[in-house]
């Protein structure tokens, strides 16, 4: 089992900057697909980016450019670099580890981006 631990949220103005973590105990955070999701007040959950065991990342087209996905396996965790932010990134994030068996979520943390 894989329990996961997000952290980083908080308050910040339109243009600023936030680091998310999500930390994962259990030995096969290497070998696991991650990513990082979110859900604003009255919508679906939707992929934020995603990274895969290898590195390979992919994103939203709504934030490439200003967003950075990174992991360090030797620390067991998963990063978000948001930059640029804007009042439309307002939302929880949530990360997510992909098993092959299995998905395993956080319990979120709060973004929110004033105007």
């Amino acid at each position: 089992q894989v329990q996961l631990v997000e952290s980083g949220g908080g308050l910040v103005q339109t243009g600023g900057s936030l680091r998310l973590s999500c930390a994962a105990s259990g030995s096969i955070f290497s070998r696991t697909a991650m990513a990082w999701y979110r859900q604003a007040p009255g919508k679906q959950r939707e992929l934020v980016a995603r990274i895969s065991s290898g590195g390979s990342t992919n994103y939203a087209d709504s934030v490439k450019g200003r967003f950075t996905i990174s992991r360090d396996n030797a620390k067991n965790t998963m990063y978000l670099q948001m930059n640029s932010l804007k009042p439309e990134d307002t939302a929880v994030y949530y990360c997510k580890a992909e098993t092959s068996l299995y998905a395993y979520w956080g319990q979120g943390t709060q973004v929110t981006v004033s105007s």
